[in-house]
């Protein structure tokens, strides 16, 4: 093995794990990388406990002197910034520049919680003569995160730094095939100079996620993976009375009309396609192609045979989620799919262990058909034909999920009827992938989002924090009046 076992880390200290154990593999050549401890509800509680014990000074630390932690946290991120990238290509097989970009948008959303003092402060009115009431947001207590494979550092980021800035104490849960980038972040994190039991990461599978479901000490919890999880999560979360935010799957549609600029919409959907292997919720899986678009659909497919496995697509996860992927796209060629570019059985010289998908695109793809219906996660394109704009808001509209969608076109009027009528919380025109910068807060509808507000930006908030109001009256020469009955 290249590591050693990965460790749990609770109160600022490295933990051992065992007696059970999974093992890490590359996806770019299938090597093996280490073992990451499976954790229980016992490695949970121990958590939970140092968590409890740093919240009181945590908490009632002033906002303003929490988040000088995240200033020099972010400072070390870009410090360390090709290090990271490098350990997420490792053990999550992303291309270097796709890695790059993951923790420059990690840098991005610790910046915001940077702003926290600015946009986190109390109110205060006086509602009647000598009486004043005031608003201020209190931190929850402990607070967890189920995160997934495909983000190892973004996803973890879109909760920790405002979580914790907004005076919470924090449990970790990495997912199990990619645990490395949780042990940098609990180090630099600790290098910033976060107290000891403020951030906790407790390594695991399904077991470790059961139990912060289940804990009656965990205040709120999120969690980003598929839909079916998710539903399960937020259940199970809000059967044990704490707050949940659940972030599902997806099944993004990009409307391409006929007087779309060629060259940006073939570019544009092929990149949102095929970015980070198709494997991220705001993928564009689904080209709605408007009545005359054959010249654009013939453009994507040639830069698509020009995209090459392991240099300008990386590997998927798993060799169970190639057969998979694999299966989708046999399947929807069985059914009556024209396959104009085939991605199956790829390999890259010297890494013929890897597991790779080539970018694969499906034209004249029926709306029933279960690869138009279903997430893929891998970097596959179903083109399913319309006659009109109605036909195609109608095809986006017919899908249980709601992450994004977007439209190419040069009218203004089209693209502000798609924007009112898709059924989606992130909306793009001219943009493949419609994911909103900070402060605007991400985050879908549907079956793509369970749970109530966003999971970053200004909507975060008020999911990190509960209000207290407080009335007060120090005026003895103010009339009595209905508050002070």
């Amino acid at each position: 093995m290249k590591y050693p076992d990965c460790t749990h880390v609770i109160g600022g200290q490295p933990v051992a794990g065992g007696p059970r154990f999974m093992d890490v593999h590359n996806p770019a050549d299938g090597s093996r990388l280490g073992r990451v401890p499976l954790g229980d509800a016992a490695t949970v509680d121990r958590a939970i406990q140092a968590a409890e014990a740093a919240f009181p000074a945590w908490s009632t630390l002033p906002i303003k002197e929490r988040v000088q932690v995240f200033f020099r946290y972010k400072t070390l991120l870009e410090k360390h910034l090709r290090e990271l990238s490098a350990l997420i290509t490792e053990e999550h097989g992303k291309l270097p520049g796709e890695a790059d970009a993951e923790i420059l948008k990690a840098i991005e959303l610790t910046e915001f919680a940077c702003s926290l003092p600015q946009l986190a402060g109390g109110e205060v009115l006086e509602v009647s003569r000598g009486v004043e009431c005031r608003l201020e947001r209190v931190p929850l207590g402990v607070v967890a995160a189920i995160n997934p494979f495909n983000f190892p550092s973004m996803v973890p980021h879109w909760s920790i730094p405002n979580a914790i800035a907004l005076g919470n104490c924090f449990i970790m849960k990495p997912s199990e095939t990619v645990p490395y980038s949780s042990l940098r972040i609990a180090a630099l994190l600790k290098e910033a100079g976060l107290p000891d039991g403020v951030f906790n990461v407790v390594q695991g599978d399904r077991e470790v996620a059961e139990a912060l479901c289940d804990h009656p000490r965990i205040r709120a919890i999120t969690f980003v993976g598929s839909t079916r999880v998710a539903q399960a999560v937020y259940r199970r979360a809000t059967g044990n009375l704490k707050r949940a935010l659940c972030l599902g799957g997806a099944k993004n549609h990009v409307i391409v009309m006929p007087d779309a600029d060629p060259e940006m919409a073939a570019g544009g959907v092929l990149a949102a396609m095929s970015g980070c292997t198709g494997q991220r919720c705001m993928a564009a899986s689904v080209m709605v192609a408007v009545s005359a678009t054959d010249h654009i659909v013939d453009k994507l497919a040639h830069q698509a045979r020009r995209m090459v496995a392991g240099k300008d697509v990386g590997p998927v996860i798993t060799a169970a989620a190639k057969a998979r992927i694999e299966g989708y796209i046999t399947e929807a060629v069985a059914q009556g799919a024209t396959l104009l570019v085939d991605g199956r059985g790829a390999t890259v010289p010297g890494k013929e262990g890897g597991w790779y998908v080539g970018a694969t695109v499906l034209d004249h793809v029926r709306p029933e058909m279960k690869i138009a219906q279903e997430e893929v996660f891998g970097p596959v394109l179903a083109i399913v034909r319309t006659k009109d704009l109605d036909g195609a808001i109608a095809v986006e509209n017919a899908s249980p999920y709601g992450n994004a969608a977007s439209i190419f076109t040069e009218s203004g009027g089209a693209a502000r009827s798609a924007m009112e009528r898709a059924s989606a919380g992130m909306v793009g025109v001219n943009v493949g992938v419609p994911v909103p910068r900070e402060p605007f807060g991400f985050g879908g509808w549907n079956d793509s989002r369970f749970g109530v507000g966003d999971i970053t930006g200004k909507g975060s908030l008020e999911f990190w924090t509960q209000s207290r109001k407080i009335t007060t009256k120090w005026n003895r020469e103010a009339g009595t009046n209905w508050m002070s009955k």
